[in-house]
């Protein structure tokens, strides 16, 4: 059975809207950094932590900007792809789990999509002595290629076979990360997923590498 919980995260003068899902006998806790112009209502995401929740796996999904700063993102898309400024919330977000009693103990996960998997792998380079595992889904790592080599967590790549461009990028990005990682392809699959059993499949994947090194 898990526990869900609406959370106000502070980070800095903002204060962040999350939702904390943590299994009676939950390893780990997984943060996802969802993608540009999405948020913590992401049905993807959302299946995902469904998953992640059924291997006794804490998720968090959390607004990674404010509503004032999501009515500006609408209008110039530019805090969506500011990956410092969506690093720095996320390292805020990680040092909240720290100090919260339910959530002090848990190794920590990062689950990062489009843009969010670049600042979910800069956040894992500033706090190496948290963040213990990251998956990217469909993700652009090559947005935070000066901090790769700097990434200690064991870090999955999952990118659909028929998003070509997307898997040059993570491809040189593998190159760049000096940690364990892999880089799997999700054959037939385009950019979000959306193909019959392809999102099933990042599930998985992510179920087992969070599983694995988690703990």
């Amino acid at each position: 059975m898990s526990v869900a919980t609406g959370v106000a995260i502070p980070v800095g003068a903002a204060t962040l809207e999350g939702d904390l899902v943590l299994p009676e006998e939950a390893h780990g806790v997984v943060v996802f950094a969802h993608g540009s112009g999405s948020s913590r209502h992401s049905p993807r995401n959302r299946q995902v932590a469904a998953t992640l929740n059924e291997a006794d796996i804490g998720t968090l999904l959390v607004d990674l900007l404010t509503e004032r700063e999501e009515e500006v993102d609408r209008l110039t898309g530019r805090l969506r792809f500011d990956i410092e400024f969506l690093a720095r919330r996320l390292v805020g977000i990680i040092d909240w789990l720290r100090r919260n009693p339910e959530t002090e103990a848990l190794p920590i996960g990062l689950f990062g999509a489009s843009t969010g998997a670049a600042a979910a792998l800069v956040a894992a380079a500033v706090r190496p002595e948290d963040v213990t595992a990251v998956v990217s889904r469909g993700g652009r790592p090559d947005l935070a290629l000066g901090a790769l080599p700097f990434v200690q967590a064991p870090t999955l790549l999952i990118v659909g076979g028929a998003d070509t461009t997307v898997i040059e990028l993570n491809r040189r990005a593998l190159e760049a990360l000096q940690t364990e990682k892999r880089l799997e392809i999700v054959p037939g699959a385009t950019h979000l997923f959306k193909e019959p059993g392809a999102l099933d499949e990042v599930a998985r994947l992510a179920a087992d590498w969070f599983a694995r090194h988690l703990g």
